[in-house]
């Protein structure tokens, strides 16, 4: 009895060691932060202030930054000041990888089970706020060790705002981008885009549009996970097909892929927090951000 809990501690420890040099417990002060600021609503002074800390956190770990800047009117008549954010690395060669996430929050907690508060705001700590932190702590490891290839990480606005059942007011950064392409023959190798990658129960299944349109990368990303222990984060098996920030640079001929970790449930329960009060601190982890850090690091490490 003894010897197996030895070698269950042996292998807990094993899969807790990062892999990398992404530090995921920095990544979770990232996430701190963007909550801090308040919900990441476009137009609202939390958006504002986290926008502009992006900006600031990545103009000196990048090679270059870009900022997209444009107003959109949405159904109702509302007009939203958005920008995406393009931290770029070894800019002038042709050879990239694009990673993009989303950084704004929902104007509203809609899935809420409770009535009263389906109205307010969205807190956005994975839904909104994990992706930008790991991009900030990749963006660290990019600084130190620059990648193999030319890569771009992408921070699109106005992703969770509207109708998704319509394809009303969503998705707008992704759609913008995609008609606003960095040079008419920007063409990266692959693209990655990574949603909801906090969850302290990690479960990342393949996403169906990503294997449909680019089961090679799909192939890529999940034998890099599992190639760094991770095969119990990153499950080898088909999900739900998802709308999401991926489709719209389908649809202009990129190859991008869907990393998410769609369910977004109590573990060993039946609450769901995605697009609820719920999507607190507390739900996720250093861990996660971690695990995911390292196979995003290791997918463009240099040689």
């Amino acid at each position: 009895m003894r010897f197996l809990l030895t070698i269950l501690i042996l292998i807990t420890a094993c899969d807790a060691r990062p892999q990398t040099a992404f530090d995921g417990q920095a990544a979770l002060g990232y996430v701190k932060t963007q909550l801090d600021f308040g919900p990441r609503i476009p137009g609202s002074d939390g958006h504002r202030k986290t926008g502009d800390w992006i900006v600031q956190k990545m103009r000196p770990l990048a090679d270059t930054v870009i900022e997209q800047r444009w107003n959109h009117v949405t159904a109702a008549g509302d007009t939203l000041p958005l920008r995406n954010i393009l931290a770029r690395y070894k800019p002038q060669l042709k050879e990239r990888i694009l990673y993009l996430t989303h950084w704004d929050t929902r104007p509203v907690a809609d899935a809420s089970p409770i009535l009263a508060d389906q109205k307010k705001p969205l807190p956005g700590a994975n839904d909104g706020a994990s992706g930008p932190a790991m991009f900030i702590a990749l963006a660290e490891v990019l600084k130190k060790t620059p990648p193999q290839y030319g890569v771009d990480l992408l921070f699109v606005d106005g992703e969770d705002y509207g109708n998704f059942a319509r394809d009303e007011d969503v998705l707008l950064g992704s759609k913008y981008f995609a008609d606003h392409l960095p040079s008419a023959d920007y063409r990266p190798l692959y693209g990655v885009l990574w949603d909801m990658i906090g969850d302290a129960d990690l479960k990342i299944y393949q996403e169906v549009n990503s294997i449909q349109s680019a089961p090679e990368i799909v192939a890529r990303v999940w034998q890099t996970a599992e190639d760094l222990g991770y095969k119990n984060y990153f499950i080898p098996q088909t999900g739900s097909a998802v709308t999401d920030d991926h489709l719209p640079l389908i649809k202009k001929g990129l190859r991008v892929i869907d990393v998410i970790d769609i369910d977004y449930v109590e573990q060993g329960g039946s609450k769901d927090y995605h697009h609820t009060i719920y999507d607190t601190i507390d739900k996720v982890s250093a861990h996660s951000l971690q695990v995911v850090g390292d196979v995003a690091v290791t997918l463009v490490a240099g040689k």
